[in-house]
């Protein structure tokens, strides 16, 4: 087995190093923007991230509405360009992407979260896009963004929009639980301590003793940053200052250790080890959990479900996840990344495309969908979207939750079997802390050598 993961990694190689050196792939088009008389076809890939341009509302919504609106308008004044556009289910695209780089078929966009696409990057399949972002945009988007999208100093993403994840609660539970003194502004984002989530979840179990207070899960890697994210609740860092993983250290292990005394005392979901980050979810919506996980676009979904009358209405809140040095909050950037596909023209006008509709005034303000990245569009749009002066506000507690590590797809897989050991007692906190880390730790060892970003 492992001589034919060998043989599959070299021959993915050698493809990978004979598309940078394919050449142009016949004649140019004569310039960056594509202006010349000949027809250059640049084909985009999405995952599905919002339906319409501005709204789901639009007539004909899909997830393709915003790409094809802004191809259409960049064609018109680019007629010897042809950009076509296709959405890529999520759990097809690691497969898709790879059997496109072994028969040379890359799209030469594609438009995804900047975690799910950064192993690529370390490949050597996308190219950095710093010589397309100007110094105004760089102003205009926060260093907590900008951090999430860099990769040893290049930007390999260009960030469009972000999708924020915090933890969401019950008010109503909290006011009968005599919790009022917890609960923030209905559009702020409040922050607790440890000691105040303990205080807080101990309440709601005495008040509702048929409420988990607080939701956990570990069937799969499913909502896992959110797990990594309680990991570093007591201070730890998870990735060293080298990359490698630091979370068998005390405060890693001492932040488990508290979630696993939780839930030892009936103070979080039932048989976490068994249920999904959905499962979860689900519950919260039926008053079955009291605290749970979110992030913008799965409360936007909640608020629209409740307006609709497919999930009982209540009042619904927002908070971070508790930090012992500051709150703690990380997103997931959508940011455009282009292919290496050694066509040189088609990497320009692939670039110029990218370029600009992450930048053209209107088709920016389709970042409203999650959230915008640009100050600019927030401030333009705060008075009709009433949460983006909180999570403009949060975003100083962003982290970048994969530092962007080769081999972070295989990290997941590693972490969610040694919570599920310690949920159901066959493990404890340290041992599987220790697993992981050093299990770890040679993935990324063996993903590093791989890598050409040095």
């Amino acid at each position: 087995m492992k001589k034919k993961k060998l043989l599959s990694l070299l021959s993915l190689v050698a493809v990978v190093l004979s598309l940078a050196a394919c050449g142009g792939g016949g004649k140019r088009a004569g310039s960056k923007n594509g202006n010349s008389n000949e027809k250059v076809s640049v084909e985009v890939w999405l995952t599905p991230q919002w339906k319409g341009v501005y709204s789901s509302n639009e007539a004909g919504a899909d997830y393709d509405s915003f790409l094809k609106a802004a191809a259409e308008k960049y064609e018109k004044d680019h007629p010897n360009v042809d950009i076509k556009v296709q959405v890529i289910p999520s759990e097809s695209r690691s497969d898709k992407l790879s059997v496109a780089i072994q028969t040379k078929t890359l799209p030469d966009i594609f438009f995804d979260s900047s975690f799910a696409l950064s192993e690529y990057a370390h490949m050597g399949v996308i190219v950095p896009l710093d010589d397309i972002i100007d110094k105004d945009t760089k102003k205009d988007i926060p260093e907590t963004i900008w951090n999430n999208v860099e990769i040893r100093g290049k930007t390999y993403f260009y960030p469009f929009s972000h999708n924020p994840g915090t933890l969401l609660y019950n008010a109503e539970m909290f006011k009968q639980a005599g919790l009022d003194k917890y609960i923030g502004g209905e559009k702020e984002i409040t922050t607790w301590s440890q000691n105040d989530l303990t205080t807080i979840v101990t309440a709601l179990k005495e008040t509702f003793p048929e409420v988990a207070p607080f939701g956990l899960w570990a069937k799969n890697n499913q909502g896992d940053t959110w797990t990594m994210s309680y990991l570093r609740m007591e201070g730890n860092k998870f990735f060293g200052d080298d990359n490698k993983l630091v979370a068998n250290e005390k405060d890693g292990v001492s932040a488990l250790t508290y979630l696993n005394d939780l839930r030892k005392k009936g103070l979080t979901t039932s048989g976490p080890e068994s249920l999904t980050s959905n499962d979860v979810n689900a519950m919260f919506q039926n008053k079955q959990v009291a605290i749970s996980f979110t992030n913008a676009v799965l409360f936007s979904n909640i608020q629209n479900d409740m307006e609709n009358g497919k999930v009982g209405k209540f009042d619904m809140r927002l908070a971070n996840i508790p930090g012992k040095k500051q709150p703690i909050s990380f997103t997931y950037v959508t940011s455009s990344v282009a292919f290496n596909t050694g066509n040189k023209a088609k990497m320009e006008v692939a670039k110029d495309f990218i370029k600009f509709y992450s930048t053209e005034k209107e088709l920016v303000k389709a970042s409203r969908n999650s959230l915008p990245v640009r100050t600019s569009v927030i401030n333009e749009l705060k008075s009709e979207l009433p949460y983006l002066s909180a999570y403009e506000k949060n975003a100083q507690y962003i982290i970048n939750f994969s530092n962007n590590v080769p081999g972070y797809s295989e990290l997941r897989n590693a972490l969610f079997p040694q919570i599920q050991a310690v949920y159901t007692d066959t493990s404890t906190p340290q041992k599987a802390m220790d697993e992981f880390v050093q299990q770890g730790n040679q993935i990324l060892e063996n993903n590093m050598k791989k890598s050409v970003i040095k």
